[in-house]
């Protein structure tokens, strides 16, 4: 997203079609849709065109005024942040449902704001329906549409009504931008991942300095992916902060099934998966399968142990107590210095044994300062290219007698060369077209490794018989 564009933020109470309106507009299913109210919580930004002038949108949670749960209060203030970023205000309302008085209080409540506001009157799909929205003038917003987010009814006549409020692009670009040297800032997509609880929201908010996304020690707070941009030495990081992925058994309400769809989606478009392990529970069967997914996909990885302050800090009296006591479990017993726990880590994740291992606390900062380095030298390795005489020269030093694979799957390799990066991929000459060997394919991946490196991202290798 262009910071630039104008912004349009959209509120409402929750479960009057918010999403659907962002999705409509932004032109994808960017945000998770459900009949569930309270989807939505963090902000979430897209980008839209209409009539050739593109506009920058927000979703925000549904916004219940003076509620004191903490939750619908957390969601409350991220809303603030998105209103006072907005050029203008688009107001939802369910317009087959009365009047309710939080309604009311949240119209007060943005006519106070003083900027442009609009009323979309949702739901309304036909034309005998065009009645219902008469009640809605006692919420005292002059510019009213009846709209039908979901089949698009009525949509375009309020973005003709909004455009003209919004500052023109080319004032916002001289004022906000020197030139246009930002838009070839080359962009490294990174996905924060694992299961609920484990302190994405945290390091996402860690990393952008600010508040971005709701924390909570409720598992699941965050359902939709939230993004933000951070630029360091040139570089610019987008950071998505993920869903909790669950078991699929562990998984009720629809809004937590589709998180689960959209988190794997966006870890799929991303170059980078940040692996987020809780310290104090070590790793478990389902960080080993969210960590497969990003394996599989090609992803590159960088493992962040957080909360390792409780771990080494009042954690570590506390296993010494249990160790003299016998109160935990053996299996539950981690080891107590960083090398020990990482080779226990490490022996948990065998097939990440290409990715760095950072130990972190999200809630503190502590390590936090190592993470943007190491993303800037995994972006690298991952974008590394070999030439093809350079892996020749490679291949003529490797002693492929040392790989332990039987003598009926052994291959004559005439020569390799890399055909793509992002995971790097490289493809292997040889005297006949079989499958290699896992045990072949990884003695060859682990001598590539030795000879140049590829930090924090999987290599494919893949066999074609020479003509």
């Amino acid at each position: 997203m262009t910071a630039s564009l104008p912004l349009v933020a959209i509120v409402g109470r929750p479960n009057v079609g918010k999403s659907t309106l962002f999705n409509r507009i932004v032109g994808s299913r960017r945000a998770i849709v459900g009949h569930e109210p309270g989807i939505t919580r963090d902000r979430l930004y897209g980008e839209g065109e209409w009539r050739g002038r593109r506009l920058r949108l927000v979703d925000t949670g549904g916004i219940i005024p003076d509620e004191k749960d903490f939750i619908p209060a957390e969601i409350f203030r991220q809303a603030r942040v998105a209103l006072e970023e907005a050029a203008a205000i688009v107001m939802v309302v369910d317009g087959r449902t009365e009047l309710a008085a939080s309604d009311l209080e949240l119209a007060r409540l943005l006519r106070r704001t003083g900027k442009p506001l609009f009323l979309a009157i949702n739901k309304i799909d036909t034309e005998k329906q065009q009645a219902l929205a008469n009640e809605f003038h006692r919420l005292g917003i002059r510019e009213l549409f009846p709209i039908s987010a979901e089949h698009g009814r009525g949509v375009d006549d309020l973005l003709d009504a909004v455009l003209p409020v919004l500052p023109s692009q080319e004032k916002l670009t001289t004022e906000g931008t020197e030139d246009t040297e930002e838009e070839s800032v080359s962009e490294i997509k990174v996905a924060i991942i694992g299961h609920p609880n484990v302190g994405k929201s945290t390091l996402l908010n860690r990393l952008t300095g600010s508040e971005r996304a709701i924390v909570s020690p409720v598992p699941g707070t965050t359902r939709d992916a939230v993004d933000e941009v951070v630029e360091s030495d040139g570089r610019r990081f987008r950071f998505i902060d993920t869903a909790g992925i669950r078991r699929k058994g562990k998984t009720h309400l629809m809004a937590e099934k589709l998180s689960v769809v959209m988190a794997r989606k966006h870890l799929e478009a991303a170059d980078i998966a940040l692996l987020v392990i809780d310290a104090t529970e070590g790793v478990s069967q389902l960080d080993a399968a969210i960590a497969g997914y990003a394996h599989e996909s090609g992803r590159s990885v960088i493992i962040m142990v957080n909360k390792w302050d409780l771990w080494s800090g009042a954690g570590a009296l506390a296993r010494e107590k249990n160790a003299r006591t016998g109160a935990s479990a053996p299996h539950r017993q981690m080891p107590a210095d960083r090398a020990a726990y990482e080779q226990r880590l490490r022996y948990g994740l065998k097939f990440l044994s290409y990715a760095p291992v950072l130990f972190i606390s999200a809630t503190n900062g502590k390590g936090a300062e190592k993470i943007l380095p190491m993303l800037e030298k995994v972006a690298s390795e991952r974008r590394k290219r070999i030439p093809t005489a350079e892996m020749n020269r490679f291949l003529k030093q490797v002693d492929f007698d040392r790989a332990s694979v039987p003598a009926s799957k052994r291959v004559k390799i005439y020569y390799m060369t890399q055909a793509a990066v992002a995971p790097p991929t490289f493809i292997l000459f040889t005297d006949r077209k079989v499958r290699l060997h896992f045990s072949y394919q990884r003695f060859l991946e682990n001598q590539i490794r030795r000879a140049f490196g590829f930090l924090g991202t999987p290599i494919w290798i893949k066999n074609r018989a020479r003509d």
